[in-house]
């Protein structure tokens, strides 16, 4: 065999093995890691290296937990001109809040609420880590500034000091040790409650089985340290119900 026939051989396999290389990159960097449509080249050949990078509505559908921390101003008591600023804001809340913060349609009742409260979940709700439609578009456009207001205003207004805890379930007074349920009373007790924790009593029950169900399904999740998702995720349909409408009938 010649010099030239050689050559022509070294040529074609040279060919075929660039040929097998680039259906082998196309094939492994580009068809298989497309996942889809709506990848750029660059993305894809990213993925198949093993560099993953999150995409912007990726990041959006990831869960907003809490982010607020409550400042010093909502938990001390508030002015008289901070009552004033908040009674006019609080024109727009009525329809559902009721005037005088008792609500009419199923949601919370705000009479009397701790203003840290009040304060916390008006900003879970602007800033996303609590969902709503209607609250959400209530609170984008408050300052941090009227969020005060309006929590000063609904906590100055009168609420019963009757504390029925003697009489209350034992899940409420006690707890559940065995399974690791602490006592409602520990966190929304009214002499000995946590920070930030609301008072229950008097609010609606579909209100609150409907905060209880989602905390136990996991998709409220504005609770810090999910610590209400881990306690409602062991109670029962039966002690939800039993819980609920213990707090709704107990004075407001």
């Amino acid at each position: 065999m010649n010099t030239a026939m050689h050559s022509r051989l070294g040529a074609v396999a040279a060919l075929i093995v660039v040929a097998i290389a680039a259906a082998a990159f196309f094939v492994g960097f580009y068809v298989l890691p497309s996942q889809g449509s709506g990848s750029t080249v660059w993305e894809r050949i990213c993925r198949a290296a093993g560099v993953v990078q999150a995409r912007s509505d990726a990041r959006a559908a990831l869960p907003a937990f809490t982010s607020v921390v409550i400042p010093h101003a909502a938990m001390t008591a508030g002015t008289p001109e901070q009552a004033g600023r908040g009674a006019t804001l609080a024109l727009r809340c009525t329809a559902c809040h009721g005037p005088q913060g008792m609500s009419g349609a199923d949601a919370p009742n705000l009479r009397g609420q701790y203003a840290e409260v009040i304060y916390k979940q008006l900003m879970d709700f602007q800033r996303g880590a609590r969902s709503d439609a209607v609250m959400g578009a209530m609170v984008a456009t408050l300052s941090e500034h009227d969020i005060l207001d309006l929590s000063h205003y609904y906590a100055g207004l009168p609420r019963s000091k009757d504390d029925r805890l003697a009489s209350a379930p034992a899940l409420i007074r006690v707890g559940d040790p065995m399974r690791n349920i602490a006592p409602c009373a520990s966190c929304h007790g009214r002499v000995d409650g946590k920070v930030g924790a609301p008072a229950l009593e008097g609010e609606p029950k579909a209100y609150l089985q409907k905060q209880l169900t989602a905390f136990a399904a996991g998709t409220r999740m504005n609770d810090a340290n999910a610590a209400m998702r881990n306690e409602a995720r062991r109670l029962s349909k039966d002690e939800i119900d039993m819980l609920t409408d213990h707090y709704a009938h107990a004075p407001l």
